[in-house]
């Protein structure tokens, strides 16, 4: 019996992407930092976005199973989107973290990307992707977005409220 790989076969055709997406990743190999890469969506609305960014990402990942991504920061999504023939799971959780989403294919292989916020001035998306995408480069998903301090601030103390919130403690004022 031999292994099946989820793999393209040479000769297969994969659905091309209607428009290219504006991603970059780091190249394959490079385990280094919490993203695999950065994304920049021009809207908010995942499902209009993603059948791009699946299509491109199946070639290093073969066939895509779930996206996990943060509410909130996109219009409200189903919990499967079909794509290139196939459904994929789409997850979306208030703990994931803030500007990623997690793709995962379905040998359990994954990218996580930054996501650069379709709103962002071109000039600070694009140091923002070629930092996340930088070889070695193992910065913060702040640091890459260039939040400032007083907004990084405001995040840990929201998401330690989540936190208590989520465990029935108080939070001090």
């Amino acid at each position: 019996m031999t292994l099946q790989h989820d793999r393209p076969e040479p000769g297969r055709h994969q659905t091309p992407p209607e428009y290219t997406p504006r991603l970059r990743l780091k190249p394959k190999g490079q385990l280094s930092g919490y993203v695999d890469g950065a994304w920049w969506p021009r809207t908010d609305d995942l499902v209009t976005e993603l059948p791009d960014l699946l299509a491109v990402l199946s070639v290093r990942l073969g066939r895509i199973d779930r996206v996990l991504y943060r509410f909130g920061e996109w219009a409200s999504a189903p919990r499967k989107l079909v794509t290139g023939g196939r459904a994929v799971r789409l997850d979306g959780y208030k703990r994931q973290p803030r500007n990623t989403i997690e793709v995962l294919g379905v040998n359990r292989d994954k990218i996580v990307l930054l996501i650069v916020a379709a709103h962002t001035k071109p000039d600070q998306a694009h140091d923002s992707m070629m930092a996340a995408a930088g070889p070695g480069n193992d910065d913060s998903v702040d640091d890459l977005l260039m939040v400032s301090a007083g907004e990084q601030h405001a995040r840990a103390r929201a998401a330690a409220a989540e936190g208590h919130w989520a465990a029935g403690v108080s939070t001090p004022r």
